[in-house]
């Protein structure tokens, strides 16, 4: 494929930038901590983490344990549909790492799995009009069925090209396919796959890591970060969501190690608290650690990041007696310098 003048709406903005850094950092002490034999006792758990996470977003409501019992070939009492739906998702991944991302055929091949007997068209693009819903309102139509395999194309040619990090390209195929919306079901599980597809290729570790549970646990987020970049016409804020995830179940897969301190009780560290002190520098201000985190919500941000790390005393106020003050800064503590 040559070069080409497509190019998906997206910008790269300063939280993209950080996340990206913060991200290849995490995974280069995850790889290099993550022994053979390790992997592949997490594989099993982690893969089924994972069908979990992205089915429960479409709505099948099996756990982890029923889903664990179908992968051993148990009897499970539940709606046919949603067994032959965990069925057809645990043979997808198993074959997803065969697959080349901007291989076309593969990507139809891959679809033809994942809804076998679910749908009648698997494995070809849509025939007829597609618009997702939030309740009974439409909000966003997809373009026309004509267009799509052209559209395909084109997206598909741009991911074999792009000198983008795969971080921010997987991101940015994963909104656009969700915007096109080529199949007449099961586009939000291909996309997940997809991604996941992708930074696989850029490192096999990803194979193992269940971001698909954790935009499980944010769908909200999700479907709201999905209608913004719509809105926006420039996929950032779905980047930036999904960054978040990774960066997440990223920290969420690395081995806890005691640090070296003298504290007798070893503080439980959140994915949020470690991505907090990952990016403190010097005194910084609530609203500086925010934007980094590239976080909106200032009453997540202090319940789910700042009021662990003070709890924990990985963090300090710059004037503890005047908590509120507009002046406040935070700062790393001896304690957190460890676990930064």
């Amino acid at each position: 494929m040559d070069k080409l003048s497509y190019q998906p709406p997206y910008s790269t903005t300063p939280v993209i930038v950080n996340l990206v850094a913060q991200i290849s950092e995490a995974v280069g002490r995850l790889s290099a901590q993550t022994d053979a034999e390790k992997v592949l006792r997490l594989r099993r758990i982690n893969r089924i983490r994972t069908i979990q996470g992205s089915l429960a977003i479409e709505g099948n409501t099996l756990s982890e344990d029923q889903m664990t019992a179908i992968l051993d070939g148990k009897r499970v009492i539940a709606q046919p549909r949603e067994i032959l739906e965990v069925q057809n998702a645990i043979a997808a991944y198993d074959r997803f790492e065969q697959w080349r991302p901007e291989v076309e055929a593969e990507l139809l091949e891959a679809h033809r799995i994942l809804m076998a007997g679910l749908i009648n068209e698997v494995g070809v693009y849509r025939r007829g009009g597609v618009g997702v819903k939030a309740g009974a309102q439409v909000i966003h139509m997809a373009p026309p069925a004509g267009r799509v395999p052209a559209l395909m194309q084109d997206l598909l040619q741009w991911l074999f090209v792009s000198e983008e990090h795969p971080l921010i390209t997987s991101s940015v195929f994963h909104y656009e396919f969700e915007f096109i919306h080529p199949f007449a079901d099961g586009n939000g599980r291909m996309g997940r796959l997809w991604q996941t597809l992708i930074l696989t290729r850029w490192n096999p570790l990803f194979a193992n890591i269940p971001v698909e549970s954790l935009i499980n646990e944010h769908q909200a987020d999700y479907y709201r970060a999905l209608q913004s970049s719509t809105d926006q016409t420039d996929s950032a804020p779905f980047v930036e969501f999904m960054l978040r995830m990774i960066m997440d179940a990223v920290l969420s897969s690395t081995p806890q190690v005691t640090p070296q301190v003298t504290p007798q009780v070893t503080p439980q560290v959140t994915p949020q608290v470690k991505r907090l002190l990952g990016i403190m520098q010097g005194e910084m201000t609530r609203e500086d650690l925010q934007n980094l985190l590239g976080l909106q919500d200032r009453k997540s941000f202090r319940e789910r990041y700042l009021l662990p790390a003070l709890t924990e005393e990985l963090i300090e106020m710059t004037i503890p007696e005047k908590p509120n003050s507009r002046m406040q800064r935070y700062r790393l503590t001896d304690k957190g310098r460890h676990w930064s």
